[in-house]
């Protein structure tokens, strides 16, 4: 079925009786070319761009839960292209290109709104440090604008201009950046993988892989036991127990990231806004409601919930940046279980068991990630070879000491 608005009109007219299902519900087959593990944004893509870039489809995504129940649906919907390093720099600008014609690659309304991103600065060398990023951001053909302090108190009126304590001295602006509605997102990838014949398999939790002389043979699932040559894993913060179960021991530490949502407001906050003094970062969705989040809570753990001290922090820390925040009302929190690398920078790459491949370590930027990594990943497993603009995201990167610290925090997980 092909989305159209004189479709949607149609339907109105005669009581919404003509939709289908946006996917199947399939059974699990006895075997498969190609298993996904993970049904979430980089699951679903990856499966997608298999069938429509490399004409594979005779392959199955596995999702212990619900489609899109994980990650996919508990970030604060940023994407964006800013990246400063080679190597993290190239492939979200991929990335980014990806998205600007995804809405017409997918037929679907993922909500794609360009509203731009400004990046805060508040002291010198904060301002010499986006003066670089934005020279490698235009080297790279993306944008950004430097801004002088009233050229921010012109796009962001509503914010603290008077505060001593962290003065603002400017911002970067990403012009190209913006927000996307994330379970759309998954939704979209989703009917587009399934419209190529791909098998989105629900409630079908694996718990053990097949090996058999240095090779991946299969999976066991809570549905019996599938047979595939080839295995991706793609399950963000759960990766490292999935890994356990090839007898792998990733370089990833699990992370909990919360977000929170207000009451719907009127239109007040028309871009993305980045706090360079507190982690904190901010827009408002179409529904009206601001979405928020900051720094992940510190300690490893898998429970997609987070405590107290980190929630003071970040309604601290967007007090301080725009106080008028303190009028509305919060609705909800919700927490995403992040898959941390140690230098900050993601992993697509083969493993050392034949047919066995790793998609992990998304950090802080999974979701603007999600069309550049089903695309690479999608490469990988159907060429063996990395795609050109993942080829630094390689797993023996930590052995060799070749770290893409983007942050230049040092090898701790919680810091990036």
């Amino acid at each position: 079925m092909r989305y159209s608005g004189l479709r949607v009109i149609t339907e109105g007219l005669f009581g919404n009786k003509g939709w289908k299902p946006a996917w199947r519900d399939p059974a699990p087959k006895a075997e498969y070319d190609a298993i996904i593990i993970g049904g979430g944004g980089h699951g679903l893509s990856t499966a997608y761009y298999l069938a429509k870039n490399h004409g594979m489809t005779n392959i199955a995504v596995l999702e212990k839960g619900y489609l899109g129940s994980g990650n996919i649906g508990r970030n604060t919907t940023i994407v964006r292209a800013n990246y400063f390093l080679p190597g993290n720099s190239e492939f979200y600008s991929h990335s980014m290109k990806l998205w600007e014609g995804l809405e017409l690659d997918l037929n679907y309304n993922v909500m794609h709104s360009q509203r731009g991103l400004i990046n805060l600065f508040h002291s010198d060398g904060q301002r010499d440090a986006f003066v670089r990023r934005g020279n490698s951001m235009i080297n790279q053909g993306d944008d950004a604008i430097l801004l002088d302090r009233e050229g921010v108190r012109e796009m962001l009126p509503y914010l603290d201009f008077e505060q001593t304590r962290f003065p603002i001295y400017g911002g970067l602006y990403h012009p190209r950046g913006g927000t996307a509605r994330h379970d759309a997102v998954a939704w979209g990838y989703a009917r587009g993988a399934d419209r190529r014949g791909v098998d989105l398999i629900q409630n079908c939790e694996v718990t053990g892989i097949d090996i058999e002389g240095g090779r991946v043979t299969g999976v066991q699932t809570t549905r019996g036991a599938i047979k595939a040559k080839k295995v991706g894993m793609v399950v963000a913060g759960r990766s490292s127990q999935v890994a356990a179960m090839a007898g792998m021991r990733l370089p990833i530490e699990s992370h909990i990231l919360q977000a929170f949502v207000t009451e719907g407001l009127k239109p007040v906050i028309d871009h993305v806004v980045s706090f360079g003094m507190g982690h904190f970062y901010i827009s408002q969705s179409d529904k009206g409601g601001l979405v928020f989040g900051g720094d992940l809570d510190f300690y490893a753990s898998y429970a997609s919930r987070g405590n107290l001290p980190m929630v003071e922090h970040v309604m601290e820390a967007g007090m301080t940046l725009m106080p008028m925040i303190g009028r509305a009302k919060v609705l909800r929190s919700w927490g995403g279980i992040m898959d941390m690398s140690p230098d900050g920078s993601p992993i697509i790459d083969k493993t050392h068991i034949d047919g066995l491949f790793v998609d992990c370590g998304w950090n802080y930027g999974g979701f603007k990630a999600v069309p550049a990594s089903g695309f690479c990943m999608a490469h990988l497993m159907a060429t063996g070879e990395s795609h050109p603009v993942a080829a630094r995201f390689t797993l023996n990167r930590f052995a060799t000491g070749h770290i893409l610290d983007e942050e230049g925090t040092g090898s701790q997980h919680n810091l990036h």
